[in-house]
């Protein structure tokens, strides 16, 4: 799990950097104490602590302090995303992916938080953490605010829509419709937001739903395509082994 997730104090020698993106993780940056700006696509942010940036892994990004910092850097990587069968989690994180910065009130539970996420290696454990983490941060920002870029939000609705479990579709077309807008436009919006098609969103969210449905259920596998909109159980055992490498069955034996 230790490459899923790591947590670590923020290194206190960074005061610039250039511009630059990490290609494999989600970032989170909590600073209790520093002053300067942080740079995330170009939008300049100033640093009045105790802030927290979300940086995506596509996103360029670089650091200009006067003062030094403190804090926590989370590095969570999408295989993390993909192993948590939380689903209320999953909704959290798409929540704060759209997000690039918020001031938050002083509050001794997240720096805590932070700590306990250092030192934990038990994977449910972890996600109860992480959870209760991001809870607290939305809690004590001031205020909570969604960027008012269309593209960002869009995404955002289309990954709320994708969280409700029991209405999804894998077909691009019945999501565009919902969103008002075209499936063309909305895996560009995708494909920005994200660096992801909007099939390849939906198919995580499939793929997800019916690990957790093959889990924590004793569902058939006809029952669980039945759920999923699928046509028949042999559609879902093809679209379930082109994206994980197992059948149905042998991910529930495994």
């Amino acid at each position: 799990m230790t490459e899923l997730i790591k947590v670590s104090p923020f290194r206190k020698e960074i005061l610039k950097t250039e511009p630059h993106k990490h290609n494999n993780y989600f970032e989170i940056i909590y600073l209790l104490h520093g002053n300067g700006t942080h740079t995330i696509d170009y939008t300049r942010f100033s640093i009045k602590a105790p802030t927290i940036f979300f940086v995506r892994k596509e996103q360029v990004h670089h650091w200009n302090m006067t003062a030094v910092p403190e804090g926590y850097v989370l590095l969570l990587k999408k295989g993390f995303v993909e192993e948590s069968l939380d689903v209320e989690l999953k909704r959290i994180l798409s929540q704060v992916s759209a997000l690039n910065c918020l001031h938050l009130k002083e509050n001794n539970t997240i720096e805590t938080l932070f700590r306990l996420l250092i030192g934990e290696n038990d994977f449910i454990v972890t996600e109860g953490i992480l959870k209760a983490l991001l809870v607290k941060i939305i809690r004590t920002a001031k205020p909570l605010t969604v960027s008012k870029n269309k593209t960002n939000n869009t995404v955002l609705l289309f990954r709320e829509l994708l969280n409700q479990t029991d209405e999804l579709r894998n077909k691009v077309a019945y999501y565009a419709e919902k969103l008002n807008t075209t499936p063309q436009n909305l895996n560009a919006m995708c494909r920005k937001s994200l660096n992801q098609s909007a099939a390849e969103v939906i198919s995580e969210h499939i793929i997800s739903e019916a690990k957790r449905q093959l889990i924590y259920t004793d569902n058939s596998i006809s029952e669980i395509a039945y759920n999923l909109h699928f046509n028949d159980a042999s559609h879902l055992v093809k679209y379930f082994k082109r994206h994980t490498g197992l059948t149905p069955h042998l991910f529930r034996k495994h």
